[in-house]
């Protein structure tokens, strides 16, 4: 179907927020080739590098979240909600959307805030089994919100929730084929075992000091390290690839093909990495950031362990990882059943089920 209508997508601050909003994109697009778009993120984000790169224009706002302890920044808040809301407001006269859908992140808030106030109706994609604040208030007024988990009636009105999962990357539903790519690709020795390690876009603290840590005992197992560090830790950790069997990324563009070479995964809980591990379906054991509001990616990770599919390890029980690996590793059922288990909670049509919901207000 042929039509020219604008969409407005807001989302970003991490790669949780902006992947599914771009997958959203790509969907609306497939369905509507003429329509237009135009994303709205925070100005110093990465969405603001990110979504270019995916094809699709951006305007950044001045907007941040509010830190957990009183300093400078908390101060500027009111004055950053303030101009976000008057640029959002000149944003959405003059591109004038039918619809204005967010993902999540800072500047959502202000984009649905005002695109609420004018009447357009608005969509939001709800990633996590633990909701943040934004989306919450969000959510009064919002015509849809579509969820990943069940149960979040307790935060949002039960006749505005649909339950489609999260947005995957499309590349991701068939890498069972791709091993053998994925190996030459990454120079990988076909006869070890690949551990991959995942700690979000920006990197993980804790995570790479454990696995700095653990390099030699990867090696005694016989293990090959495929680790994404994240770009604020690249300058720490890329020595360490002059270790045999070690390869140190700042980011992973393949994600697919890492995957693919993956027989162990160890990652954070972030509501999108979640996702596509249950469709990706290999072994996985979770280290969820405690950092987050409301521990939500310790939430996220339970729901998963406590159907048997991951296995949950906190940060504060990282002492025991050499014997939860080791024991893992040895164990050839414990790693089908994880797998079998993550693989049934996959929701594949993610995507595809949010657009039909975005549809329906279009039509609207």
């Amino acid at each position: 179907m042929k039509q020219s209508i604008n969409i407005i997508i807001s989302g970003g601050g991490t790669g949780g927020h902006i992947y599914p909003a771009i997958a959203i994109a790509n969907e609306i697009k497939l369905r509507y080739p003429d329509a237009n778009f135009l994303f709205v993120g925070a100005k110093d984000k990465m969405e603001m590098e990110k979504v270019p790169q995916a094809g699709f224009e951006i305007k950044g706002l001045w907007i941040s979240g509010i830190q957990r302890k009183l300093t400078f920044k908390n101060l500027l808040f009111p004055f950053k909600l303030i101009n976000s809301l008057w640029k959002a407001n000149v944003i959405i006269r003059k591109f004038k959307p039918v619809i204005a859908i967010g993902t999540g992140g800072f500047a959502s808030g202000p984009t649905l805030m005002v695109a609420n106030k004018k009447g357009i109706p608005t969509l939001i994609q709800e990633q996590n089994s633990f909701p943040g604040i934004t989306n919450k208030l969000l959510s009064k007024k919002a015509a849809v919100i579509c969820v990943a988990y069940d149960h979040l009636e307790r935060f949002f009105p039960k006749d505005k929730i649909v339950k489609t999962g999260n947005p995957v990357r499309q590349d991701l539903l068939s890498i069972h084929h791709k091993k053998e790519e994925a190996n030459k690709f990454f120079k990988l020795e076909k006869k070890k075992k690949t551990i991959l390690v995942l700690g979000g876009s920006l990197g993980a603290r804790r995570i790479n000091q454990l696995i700095e840590a653990q390099l030699d005992f990867f090696n005694e197992q016989q293990v090959q390290v495929l680790w994404q560090c994240g770009k604020l830790y690249i300058d720490d950790y890329l020595r360490c690839q002059e270790k045999e069997n070690v390869q140190v990324h700042p980011f992973l563009n393949r994600m697919d093909l890492a995957y693919a070479a993956a027989d162990i995964i160890v990652s954070r809980a972030g509501a999108s990495s979640v996702s596509e591990l249950c469709i990706v379906g290999k072994p996985t054991i979770f280290i969820p950031s405690p950092n987050v509001a409301e521990d939500h990616q310790t939430k996220n990770a339970k729901s998963i362990a406590d159907k048997h599919g991951a296995i949950l390890l906190k940060e504060s029980e990282l002492d025991t990882f050499t014997i939860v690996f080791e024991t893992l590793m040895k164990d050839k059922g414990k790693q089908q059943s994880l797998s079998e288990n993550i693989k049934s909670l996959a929701l594949p049509d993610a995507t595809s089920q949010i657009v039909n919901e975005i549809e329906k207000l279009i039509k609207l």
